[in-house]
Parts: structure tokens; C-alpha cells; sequence
């Protein structure tokens, strides 16, 4: 039976790359995790084996590393596209450049003698602790003319410990839950947001900026939404973001539903007044949904969180 060859793509998978900028004694730290894949001509080297039109992924891994030091790395949005500018542009048989980038952050150590007054300034400016919250990610793909940056986070933990409720779903045979009117709602948030930046033309979002409130925006409606379900939290997040941010037409969420259950103390003659939970890690609910602009169509793989 005749086969032809489908959609492809190659790159280097996972450089790690840690860029430190010094500004005289103070140091700035980005560490990203980058994968590039390349798409384009490349028939011949899966039909024939011909590598005339294949770019080496140990080539591309140098030029991250390369990049990092002749480019810097202002934001990993900046520093995705101007790497997926140019592998399009300087190799005729690329056609397409994806850019996957994930970001670890780290804050400054901060030494005190004791009457929170900082000693050891020197130390201080280069000395750092790995943050553990999110992981900031971005998604570049060019085109050689459009561009599309999809940018997020993950693995963000969020808890309320009132102010939620559930009840009033439906029950039939199988249904031995409680309804909850004063609940724990917690989840880890699994977040990607598509820019309306599509080419050179447009004015560039402020990476960092947008970045910095899309998160403070997410989470301030966590925090201020009365919960009845999770699926309304989902919903005010992402319309907080999008009624707050012009350059953001569309984000997905996958929420996992972080179940807390009260735990049963009678047994040792105790009152539990929603004081003592089991946190239980699975099964778990998973909350998924798209908040979208009025008047846009999503372009957001349903798939995307899960990267």
C-alpha cells in the first residue's frame, strides 16, 4: 500500500540555559528550558535519507547558547522570537519556527543580622534561592510573516479556604457526596494565553509587564470570587485577564480540583468545625475551559496545559 509522508518536524528538545547579566555587583538571573522545532522542506531526508536541506539539532542547540550571550534574554517572548526569526530566515528550507520555552525563577537571598537590616550587601546582590511556584512558559511559532506567541504559566497552587460552596448538582444512584456550603477550593493552575501580536508591523506587548498582570490579575480573581464551582472561578479568571489586558485575546485553563475533605473525628468524641482536612491528591476533578475575546475564534490546541 503506498505511503506519503505527513506533517513533521525536528529541533533540539530541553536546553537548559542559565543567562547571568551583570550590572556591576548586582546580578540578574534567567534560566530557561528551550526547545526549538523546525519545519519546512524535508521530503527528501525522511524519503531518501538526503540531509541537503537539514540544519544539525546540535546546531541549533549552539545557537541558543549563542544567543543567550550576543542577544541576552530581556523575556523568554523576546528571546523565542528572535530565535524563531532566525531560523526561518537564515535557512531557505525552514519554513516554520516553534519555540518552546519554560522559565524558572529565582528571588535574592536576603541576610539579615537579626533587626531586619540587610549585611553582606556584596552577597546579597549575586546569591539567589530557586523560587517554588509557577513555571512561566511561552510558545513562538513564525512563519517567515505571522507570528503567534502563546504565553502562561504552570503548576501555580492556589487555595481559598472559605468563601466556596457546592451544591444543588445532580444526584442519582451513584452519588453518596455531600453538598459543601463552606468549602476549601483549591487547584494548581495550568494557564495559556494567545496575543493579538501576529506581525512586525503591530506595537510588541511588554513581555514582563503583561505577564506580571495577567498572573496578578488571575489571582486577584481567585481570591475576590465567591465560589459556587470551580467552573465560575475558571471563568472570572480568565475574563479579569481579558477585560484587563488588550493584547490577550484568548486563554485556556486546566484546573485540577484539588479535593479537600473534612475528616471525621467523632469517633475520638471531637468536633470537627471545618477545622481538619485530608488532602487527598487523586482522583481528582479536572475543570478545563477557553475564555475568549467577543468576536474571536480560538486557536489554542485543547491539548496546550498538558505541555
Amino acid at each position: 500500500m503506498p505511503t506519503i509522508l505527513g506533517q513533521n518536524q525536528y529541533g533540539k528538545a530541553e536546553n537548559r540555559v542559565v543567562r547571568i547579566t551583570r550590572d556591576g555587583d548586582t546580578h540578574h538571573i534567567k534560566d530557561l528550558n528551550v526547545s526549538v522545532a523546525l519545519s519546512g522542506d524535508m521530503d527528501d531526508v525522511h524519503y531518501s535519507g538526503s540531509n541537503a536541506n537539514v540544519l544539525p539539532t546540535d546546531t541549533t542547540k549552539n545557537t541558543v547558547f549563542a544567543f543567550a550571550k550576543e542577544h541576552g534574554v530581556e523575556s523568554a517572548e523576546q528571546f523565542g522570537i528572535h530565535l524563531a526569526r532566525h531560523f526561518v530566515s537564515s535557512q531557505e528550507p525552514i519554513k516554520v519556527a516553534r519555540i518552546r520555552i519554560e522559565e524558572y525563577a529565582w528571588e535574592r537571598i536576603a541576610t539579615s543580622d537579626g533587626n531586619s537590616r540587610f549585611i553582606g550587601a556584596d552577597e546579597v546582590r549575586h546569591s539567589f534561592v530557586r523560587k517554588g511556584q509557577e513555571t512561566r512558559t511561552t510558545q513562538i511559532t513564525y512563519d517567515g510573516e505571522t507570528w503567534e506567541v502563546i504565553s502562561g504559566l504552570k503548576d501555580l497552587t492556589v487555595l481559598n479556604s472559605t468563601n466556596s460552596e457546592f451544591w444543588g448538582y445532580v444526584k442519582d444512584r451513584y452519588t453518596t457526596l455531600k453538598e459543601a456550603y463552606d468549602r476549601i477550593l483549591a487547584t494548581d493552575v495550568s494557564a495559556r494565553w494567545r496575543y493579538n501580536w501576529t506581525d512586525d508591523a503591530q506595537p510588541m506587548p511588554r513581555w514582563e509587564k503583561s505577564y506580571a498582570q495577567a498572573r496578578t490579575h488571575m489571582l486577584e480573581a481567585f481570591a475576590e470570587t465567591y465560589s459556587l464551582s470551580l467552573q465560575q472561578t475558571l471563568y472570572q479568571m480568565g475574563s479579569r485577564i481579558i477585560n484587563s489586558r488588550s493584547e490577550i485575546d484568548e486563554i485556556r485553563f486546566s484546573l485540577p480540583n484539588n479535593h479537600h475533605f473534612l475528616v471525621d473525628l467523632e469517633p475520638f468524641g471531637l468536633e470537627n468545625d471545618n477545622e481538619v482536612y485530608f488532602a487527598a491528591d487523586r482522583p481528582y476533578g479536572l475543570i478545563e475551559a477557553t475564555v475568549l475575546r467577543d468576536g474571536v475564534e480560538p486557536r489554542i490546541p485543547v491539548d496546550m496545559t498538558n505541555l
